[in-house]
């Protein structure tokens, strides 16, 4: 996939200004992180039905580079952004993130952020371009998983994206993130990629045919390591995989995309804390990871009777906690893959 360097520069850049110029709106920092680019499609993105209510942002781009991309942001996320600039209390912010709701109130202050928001995307999109671009806002689109039908159009097409995954942090609140989601042939003309070589195009034809033959083969078993990257180091290296393939990928992973790279037996994940939040993970990865027949176990450094029992309730098999003992690590481990 070409890498769109230009491209990641340009929304870094422009989330970034956006990020300054909401802040001075909202009266509180609100900050955007640098950018992960990932390749999704619709049905990969939106193929969790246990997942997070969205927003989408669309944006259409005209002028000399026509077409539309996404910015795509946790309903809760949106919900605490507009009740900031509304003025409420800290406390009934969280209150409203963690219940999700959203008053109609909370609609039209949204609005007014995006509209900042695409304002700093088109003071930055101009200078960095060549020909004439301008940046249109379209109205928001909420979206609940498992609620909320796909249609051809809606939340948006169904079609291949590269997606711009960032953080976002508000001082004192709970935030997720922003994806940024460009159709590659926009991504083109923001962000032109030279014509592949022939030599290229022929290692490309290669690569695709060998990727043809091992999908007819049986995925090879994998063991699954999800977690922050000390997390996951940490657990790595206790772990004996015995010819097992490793899958290393963030919490926040496109979890589709990762279950295809093999068929995993056993899934170890592990979170800093264990509060509703952070468990509510194992509602997405228990059931796709059970799906081949797998187990979930968690590691986390501190539990509360309740939280164990949540996690157990959401069919998590097994609870871990640091410092990790090598030999009791790989028993359990191996007890688990024996019963899969």
């Amino acid at each position: 996939m070409p890498a769109f360097e230009k491209l990641q520069a340009m929304l870094d850049a422009a989330m970034k200004q956006a990020g300054e110029e909401s802040s001075m709106l909202l009266g509180q920092s609100l900050t955007v992180g640098e950018s992960d680019m990932l390749n999704t499609d619709r049905r990969s993105y939106f193929g969790d039905d246990e997942a997070n209510p969205v927003y989408v942002v669309g944006v259409e781009s005209r002028e000399a580079y026509p077409g539309r991309f996404y910015l795509v942001f946790a309903l809760a996320d949106a919900i605490v952004m507009s009740s900031i600039l509304l003025g409420i209390p800290g406390p009934r912010v969280a209150e409203k993130r963690r219940l999700c709701i959203q008053e109609p109130d909370d609609v039209d202050a949204f609005g007014e952020i995006a509209n900042q928001v695409i304002g700093s995307f088109n003071s930055i999109f101009q200078p960095m371009l060549p020909d004439k671009v301008h940046l249109k806002l379209l109205a928001p689109v909420k979206h609940v998983p498992g609620m909320d039908e796909l249609t051809d159009e809606l939340p948006l097409p169904d079609a291949p994206y590269l997606m711009y995954r960032a953080p976002l942090e508000i001082q004192g609140q709970e935030m997720d993130r922003i994806d940024i989601m460009v159709p590659p042939e926009l991504a083109n003309l923001f962000d032109p990629q030279p014509e592949p070589s022939a030599e290229e195009l022929a290692e490309a034809a290669a690569s695709a045919e060998a990727t043809g033959q091992a999908k007819e083969e049986k995925p090879l078993p994998s063991i699954l390591v999800m977690g922050d990257v000390e997390g996951r180091e940490n657990l790595v290296s206790e772990l004996e995989p015995k010819g097992l393939r490793l899958i290393h990928a963030p919490l926040d992973a496109d979890l589709q995309a990762v279950l295809a790279q093999g068929e995993v037996k056993l899934a170890l994940v592990t979170l800093q804390r264990t509060a509703d939040r952070d468990l509510s993970i194992f509602n997405r990865v228990v059931p796709l990871v059970g799906r081949s027949g797998g187990s979930v176990l968690v590691c986390a450094p501190q539990w509360t009777r309740v939280a164990v029992l949540k996690a157990l309730k959401a069919g998590v098999k097994g609870i871990l906690m640091p410092p990790l003992d090598h030999d009791e690590l790989n028993a359990k481990v191996d007890q688990f893959l024996k019963a899969s």
